[in-house]
């Protein structure tokens, strides 16, 4: 176990918060330095790292919090564009150089982004670009890594990519779409940026790192369509329009046009590793191809494995129930409801494992019912399997057209839908001890496939709205009468 404690910024991020468990596999002691610890809320590793809160544009106690660190991961940036924001971000970058030199921090470890200095480029990029040299001004010294563009699930380039290719089977290419880049793995990423602790060599280095491959975006899609097994094709356009490609995006993404307008703007030129630096400084990292990145970040729902992609905290520290809730992750459609019910975990579990069979859905039984005969109409297994036994529940069993995929004890129910769908469903229900009460979760995941699972999912979310907000409170009414029974 070694000794050096080190400071992450950006924990709550896409890449911090993957780096800290590394960095605790890794044998480190860990210190999150965050501007509202409430987002850290549901990660498994917070129990094992020190949090400490910190606003770097009003750094009063930064130095402080700073102390004793060896090495500082610098991850923190805005994706607003704009020169305001981009010098918002500039600042906070002085602030953190100047307080790592007074806590006498040993050095400093920056992720920025592959640029083509010459061109010309975005506030935001541009912003990126100088955040290096401003936190270069004070004494402490700084590895600079630039990196491609990031694959991996989750990420913006991958959520946009996937997207994109799963919904438009004809792709209208602007030119920025034929402009060469060199994405890479988010595992890689990580790879470099923990093996820099133990390379002194890349001590004050500008270290650029990339994919093996150079890919145009048009690539990427035509790529990721491939492991999809998707039929594309591509009409040519001389127009770059990047607001315009970013509006398009942000109608058939989940991503905002504002974070998507860096990625088109970086692509006006080149993005390619020009300094092969990293390749004799880390000789024990070999990248992966694109083709394999997108294929791990598709593996675990092309494994069936959802429990791998919550990551959303769903209480906050002060226990604050949000009612409903709808995210996107990984491709995943992510429905939650909440209800905190005043009995014991055990009675609501009774609750809703009995659900299903003779019993029903406790509410709207007519629409289970609707759907189980559609179902059957085109060759599905319909509503009529029911369940084994109107209380006991195993996994492995099949109830209605679910199947039952884990049941823990007085915890957690998930079942996998087996109705004919185009796309993957789970439906889970949890309950879990706060306070002396218990806080009900059910939660709806849907993985489309191709663009009819889309059009299925919005054209059955306004029903969702009302079927499974009254299956909540139904399962809430049930356990109030069951603990009635057995009082």
């Amino acid at each position: 176990m070694t000794e050096k404690l080190i400071l992450v910024t950006g924990a709550t991020g896409y890449v911090g918060g993957r780096l800290v468990p590394r960095l605790l596999e890794a044998g480190y002691r860990v210190r999150c330095l965050v501007r509202d610890p409430a987002r850290l809320e549901g990660r498994p590793w917070l129990k094992q790292v020190e949090v400490v809160t910190c606003d770097m544009s009003k750094p009063t106690r930064a130095a402080e919090l700073m102390r004793g660190v060896s090495a500082a991961y610098y991850l923190i940036h805005g994706q607003q564009g704009g020169w305001d924001n981009a010098e918002y971000d500039l600042q906070i970058a002085r602030n953190f150089a100047a307080a790592a030199e007074q806590a006498g921090v040993e050095r400093i470890i920056y992720l920025g982004e592959l640029v083509d200095p010459t061109a010309r480029l975005s506030p935001y990029l541009r912003s990126r670009h100088e955040t290096g040299s401003q936190l270069r001004y004070s004494h402490v010294p700084v590895t600079e890594f630039r990196a491609g563009m990031i694959v991996g699930s989750g990420s913006a380039l991958f959520e946009m990519i996937r997207y994109i290719s799963e919904r438009q089977p004809i792709f209208v290419c602007p030119a920025w779409y034929f402009s060469e880049a060199q994405p890479i793995a988010i595992r890689d990423v990580l790879s470099y940026l923990i093996a820099a602790l133990d390379s002194p060599e890349s001590v004050g280095r500008v270290i650029e790192i990339g994919g093996p491959t150079r890919l145009t975006y048009a690539d990427m899609l035509l790529g990721y369509a491939k492991e999809r097994g998707l039929k594309r094709r591509l009409i040519r356009t001389p127009f770059y329009a990047p607001r315009l490609s970013a509006y398009w995006a942000h109608m058939v993404t989940p991503i905002h046009w504002r974070v998507v307008l860096p990625l088109i703007e970086g692509l006006r030129a080149n993005l390619i590793v020009r300094d092969e630096a990293a390749k004799r400084l880390f000789p024990q990292i070999q990248p992966i191809d694109f083709q394999t990145a997108v294929h791990l970040a598709l593996g675990r729902i092309q494994r069936d494995d959802v429990e791998t992609s919550w990551s959303n905290a769903l209480v906050t520290v002060m226990g604050n129930v949000r009612p409903y809730t709808l995210s996107v992750e990984d491709g995943m459609y992510i429905e939650t409801r909440q209800m905190l019910v005043d009995l014991p975990p055990e009675t609501v579990f009774r609750s809703y494992t009995g659900i299903g069979g003779e019993r029903g859905w406790l509410f709207m039984d007519w629409s289970w019912a609707l759907r189980g005969w559609l179902d059957k109409l085109v060759g599905g297994v319909g509503l009529r399997r029911g369940r084994r036994h109107p209380d006991e529940i195993r996994a492995g069993e099949s109830l209605d057209f679910w199947r039952v995929e884990q049941v823990e004890q007085n915890r957690l129910m998930r079942l996998r839908a087996e109705m004919k769908l185009p796309g993957k469903a789970w439906l889970q229900f949890e309950s879990t001890p706060q306070e002396g009460k218990t806080l009900l979760t059910v939660t709806a995941y849907f993985a489309p496939h191709g663009f009819f699972g889309f059009a299925y999912w919005y054209t059955m979310w306004p029903f969702h709205k009302f079927i499974f907000d009254g299956l909540t409170r139904g399962i809430a009414s049930r356990a109030r009468v069951l603990s009635h029974s057995y009082a």
